[in-house]
């Protein structure tokens, strides 16, 4: 019964507090707008028809997360470096990267991840081969980088996706 209503519930408080959040009040009218967009929006998914998400090895995705942070600090330096401290721009450029993993969240959050951290950005994916192309600002050895994002991320995004 509740799985009527509710039908992604923990979606449903998710987006209950994200609206209160953004709004900064918990007035009556915004506990009624957060109650409607909580209840009404995970409705509007079950037409999306989106596949089940399961997510296995809880301390796979702290390691992502950690990894991450740590990334994004050491990019927010790098990036800063670039801009202020360097006469001569570093060479930027494309970088092809053949993926093996094939887990439409897995390569949504790959996507964050790579857009998240400054310097990076998730240019195109080719989904019959499987290629994704970003743009690097301090591209130094393109190998370096298609490995590193290989063994830091996918590797890890794939053993909880997949």
């Amino acid at each position: 019964m509740i799985r009527r209503i509710f039908p992604y519930p923990v979606l449903s408080v998710g987006f209950f507090a994200t609206w209160l959040l953004f709004n900064q009040s918990v007035t009556p009218g915004q506990l009624i707008l957060a109650t409607f967009f909580g209840v009404t929006s995970p409705w509007l998914l079950l037409r999306l028809d989106v596949p089940p998400i399961r997510m296995r090895r809880p301390l796979t995705i702290l390691k992502v997360i950690w990894t991450f942070a740590k990334d994004i600090v050491q990019s927010n330096l790098r990036v800063a470096k670039t801009i202020v401290a360097s006469p001569h721009p570093p060479p930027s450029g494309f970088v092809r990267i053949v993926l093996e993993m094939r887990s439409p969240y897995g390569l949504a959050a790959l996507a964050c991840i790579i857009t998240g951290a400054p310097g990076t950005a998730w240019i195109s994916y080719d989904p019959v081969d499987n290629v994704v192309v970003l743009h690097i600002l301090d591209l130094m050895a393109e190998d370096d980088w298609a490995a590193s994002i290989k063994t830091r991320y996918e590797k890890p995004l794939m053993e909880i996706f997949e």
